[in-house]
């Protein structure tokens, strides 16, 4: 039996692949969508020459490649990297930052520093670049490759991501994509070009997406720095909200999109359980019960969904005991009385090393 509803899943596709563009992929995909594999077919993209030949040695599977370019709305504008890697408002909001103040006391090491040191620290800039001359446009470059269908695009570049994203414009529905995730910022001046949380909430909205998950990460400035979150300089316990995750997918039970077929409905269930919102996945098993049983075991399914909401047991409840227990209104639905434990508070904070989730720089 399948260890995870994603492996589940994966097991039980026929004719589809999963298809995966990774737009920044600096590090590798994520470990999450290897579940798929044999039938993982992804292409990443990443400004760094020297990350995407390392990536394209240490790759095995034939079906995933890398390119190294920088990725815009139109090929006729070459990149400026002298304006840096974002709007003027976030690289001045950036250069306030404790994690900006780490990266000048390191900056003279990371120079000598290797590749993936450099990225570790986001000095992308830092590594071998790809032409900014010769940008592509994502949806001309998959056309290229044949690829017409597409499930999931994961895009972080540190910059002009939502020039990026505003290439998929009027294009979602012809690739059937069904789930995106974004990194989003925080912070911004109203103008409807820039790379905002509201700019980008509104595009996707306007292209049939809903938000299912949105990660916040808090940067604190270097007037009183706040400890790191990981092991390298980037998001920290407290601080201001910066920047964040965004989870866009189909909400297929309220709404009508494009036609999918029951494959392509199965990854987005799968995409909803990797993404820890395996709520959404039940529902969609749910509301399309009659169809997903010629897949999968429906009610094996819904048992991996339900042992994935309960982490801290050994012995997870089945599908059925943890709705019976619901229905009973048990008290293991509500945290106790009182104050908030410590235990809690750190799982809070430290909720990426809790719940798996892409690499952050």
């Amino acid at each position: 039996m399948a260890s995870s509803f994603p492996a589940l899943i994966a097991e039980s596709l026929k004719t589809e692949k999963f298809r995966l563009l990774d737009i920044g992929c600096s590090g590798g995909l994520d470990p999450l969508w290897r579940a798929f594999e044999p039938r993982l077919q992804a292409l990443g993209i990443d400004a760094s020459v020297t990350e995407c030949k390392r990536l394209a040695e240490l790759e095995r599977n034939p079906d995933v490649a890398y390119i190294a370019a920088f990725a815009a709305r139109s090929a006729d504008k070459p990149i400026d990297i002298s304006a840096g890697p974002a709007a003027p408002l976030i690289m001045k909001m950036r250069d306030r930052m404790s994690f900006m103040r780490t990266r000048e006391i390191r900056d003279a090491r990371l120079k000598q520093a290797s590749t993936e040191e450099q990225l570790r620290h986001n000095a992308w800039e830092m590594t071998g670049l790809a032409d900014p001359k010769k940008p592509v446009v994502l949806p001309d470059l998959l056309a290229e490759r044949g690829w017409s269908d597409l499930d999931y695009i994961k895009l972080d570049v540190d910059g002009a991501d939502f020039d990026i994203l505003q290439s998929f414009a009027g294009r979602f529905d012809a690739l059937q994509v069904v789930a995106v995730q974004l990194e989003v910022n925080f912070v911004g001046a109203g103008d409807s070009e820039e790379h905002s949380f509201h700019n980008t909430d509104r595009f996707m909205r306007a292209h049939g997406f809903d938000l299912f998950r949105l990660d916040v990460r808090n940067f604190s400035v270097r007037a009183l720095p706040a400890r790191y979150i990981w092991p390298t300089p980037a998001e920290t316990v407290s601080g201001r909200p910066f920047q964040g995750e965004a989870y866009y997918a189909r909400d297929v039970v309220a709404t009508t999109g494009p036609a999918l077929g029951i494959e392509k409905l199965a990854k987005l269930a799968a995409i909803f359980a990797a993404w820890q919102v395996p709520d959404a996945a039940a529902e969609l098993l749910l509301a399309r019960r009659a169809e997903f049983a010629s897949q999968f075991d429906i009610d094996a399914g819904l048992d991996l969904l339900a042992a994935q909401t309960q982490p801290q047991r050994s012995r997870p409840l089945s599908y059925r005991e943890y709705m019976a227990t619901f229905e009973a209104d048990q008290p293991g639905f509500y945290r106790p009385e009182g104050p908030v434990p410590t235990w809690e508070r750190l799982k809070s904070a430290w909720r990426g090393y809790w719940f798996p989730r892409e690499k952050r720089h």
